[in-house]
């Protein structure tokens, strides 16, 4: 099957995920942590994957909603006069963890087909009645069900009576006699827990509702326990269709989670994800070898493993299927830049300054490696002056130096972030006046229009003025941004949403309610009825592209919404 990721809508317990096709089909899903080898994959291979699928006879139409301030999916299957009500969760601070499904009574005519496919599909597959309700997967995995199931060959199948209620639940564990009444304590529970997770968050005024949706794609996104927000649920979703520019996003960007961690901060939440965040950071100190070099980490703070490659056919033919990702031996000065952006908001906001020595240590390393050649933001295999590393450099050391309590330390970081000024100002210039996008380009890149966001210029310099107009001219297409990519024609990948909220925020800036609400709609288009957003959009076909959902993209609409409040909010 040829999904599509729009159609796609995520439930999880904050310790892994599951995609949901718009049809009933959980195609992706990765027991026990986000990064662990998936049981179900049909996104990325219809024949190897594994799939659980739920086969309607009738013609039928459908509308899915998260229930609440949860991400409990509720999915209505409509026929003519019949409808099926499908709810799908998982169980989060329960008895148990797993995949929950819960059908309403209904005539239509449903089958669930499951085909396991653990450990990436290379596992074999060894199914076995435990009674007429539990089937085993390899002795591992318990598939329960409140009616009579059946295996043949290697599929599972599971028939739903006519007028029944019925259900069926995919755990590490077997739930025993009372599984129908931990089944509906699960559901009550996993509720309760996302409004008590919801209720650390308040914002009102434009965009309302999908700055809200965006917190709680967010919120999936970080695992609970160890405090670090992945990029991404997937794997291997294309940023080219066909192409090979398909990476592992299971893990936590140390510059993207700051970024995050720093619209949550501004957006009013009261900070307790943000703090851990923060633990999270220095924590994984322990199991880096070299720390400020590091651009991310695993969920536990551990390095990521080198690349390997799935024989899977891939989502549209997309190869290769990576998991693990050689990025991280890349040396990225905006990432440590970032952590001090987003340590210097948590200080300022809540009257903390915990962690400082990581902090200090994170400082004093750009302070002396200031002026290195690095891979930049778009992690292209060319180091370069990147000018948007310089930037975040100087601005991050300017304000983390308002926070040392040594006149040494702090006289030292104030004076490398006036000498990578002085830099970007003699080095870092078109010859049009533009800011470019490495020392000596004549080009320019999206990146640029944070720079007054960040506090390095104000939105109206003569630089700001031509590097916008070269990134209207040059890098936008129906309203939508690209980047510019160096080993790379951008204009063959998707417009890159995360653009496209930035370039809002410095129109804002310039107190331009028009251009800044035009660039913000014409991103939203990409938002799903769920409310979640991949990593890029075609904006000729409108399909959504790469890895979904993009967590960084959540983060970029949430800090121009609150911008845009700021300065429109009354109007």
């Amino acid at each position: 099957m040829n999904y599509k990721i729009r159609n796609m809508g995520m439930i999880g317990n904050r310790q892994t995920g599951a995609l949901i096709d718009l049809y009933g089909d959980i195609c992706w899903y990765c027991p026990d942590q986000f990064d662990a080898p998936s049981f179900f994959a049909s996104l990325l291979d219809d024949e190897k994957g594994g799939v659980w699928s739920l086969q309607i006879k009738e013609n039928f139409n459908v509308k899915r909603r998260y229930i609440g301030n949860s991400n409990i999916i509720e999915s209505t299957f409509q026929s003519g006069e019949d409808s099926l009500t499908l709810t799908d969760w998982m169980p989060l601070r329960a008895d148990f963890t797993g995949v929950c499904r819960l059908f309403s009574p209904s005539f239509l005519t449903v089958t669930n087909l499951i085909v396991p496919a653990p450990g990436y599909g290379m596992e074999g597959v060894k199914l076995k009645k435990l009674n007429d309700n539990t089937i085993t997967v390899n002795d591992k995995y318990y598939l329960t069900f409140s009616h009579y199931s059946r295996i043949k060959g290697k599929h599972i199948l599971f028939d739903i009576p006519p007028g029944e209620e019925a259900w069926a639940v995919l755990s590490g564990e077997e739930l025993g006699v009372e599984a129908d009444k931990k089944l509906k304590r699960s559901l009550k529970r996993t509720l309760e827990a996302w409004d008590e997770i919801a209720s650390s968050f308040s914002y009102t005024g434009p965009y309302q509702e999908d700055v809200y949706d965006s917190v709680r794609a967010i919120r999936q996104l970080t695992h609970e326990k160890s405090g670090g927000i992945i990029a991404a649920l997937t794997t291997s979703l294309p940023e080219v269709p066909g192409g090979e520019r398909n990476y592992d996003y299971r893990y936590v960007w140390l510059r993207d989670a700051s970024m995050i961690v720093s619209a949550l901060t501004r957006a009013g939440s009261k900070g307790d994800d943000e703090k851990h965040f923060l633990d999270f950071i220095c924590s994984s100190r322990i199991n880096i070898k070299d720390y400020s070099r590091t651009p991310f980490v695993t969920i536990h703070g551990e390095p990521a493993q080198p690349e390997q490659y799935l024989n899977f056919s891939g989502y549209l033919n997309s190869k290769p299927v990576r998991i693990g990702n050689n990025a991280n031996e890349q040396l990225q000065l905006d990432a440590g830049s970032n952590i001090l952006l987003a340590a210097k908001l948590i200080y300022e906001n809540y009257n903390v300054r915990t962690h400082w020595d990581t902090v200090k240590e994170i400082a004093s390393f750009l302070g002396n490696n200031w002026d290195k050649d690095d891979y930049g933001i778009w992690e292209e295999d060319i180091a370069r002056q990147f000018t948007s590393s310089k930037v975040i450099m100087a601005v991050a050391l300017e304000y983390i130096a308002a926070h040392s309590t040594i006149e040494e330390q702090k006289h030292f970081w104030l004076d490398t972030a006036s000498k990578i000024r002085n830099f970007i100002q003699k080095e870092c210039i078109t010859s049009y006046g533009a800011y470019a996008v490495f020392a000596g380009s004549e080009e320019v890149d999206i990146t640029s229009a944070l720079f007054p966001e960040w506090g390095f210029c104000e939105p109206d310099t003569q630089e700001m003025i031509e590097t916008i107009a070269e990134l209207e001219s040059s890098f936008c297409e129906n309203n939508l941004v690209y980047r510019n990519l160096l080993m790379f024609d951008e204009k063959k990948e998707g417009s890159f949403l995360a653009g496209n909220f930035w370039m809002a925020q410095y129109w804002i800036m310039r107190d331009n309610y028009t251009k800044s609400k035009s660039y913000i709609d014409a991103a939203l288009k990409y938002k799903n009825d769920l409310g979640l957003f991949s990593e890029e959009a075609d904006p000729w076909s409108e399909t959504l592209l790469g890895n979904f959902p993009q967590s960084f993209v959540h983060a970029a609409f949430i800090g121009a919404a609150v911008d845009f409040n700021v300065a429109f909010g009354k109007r």
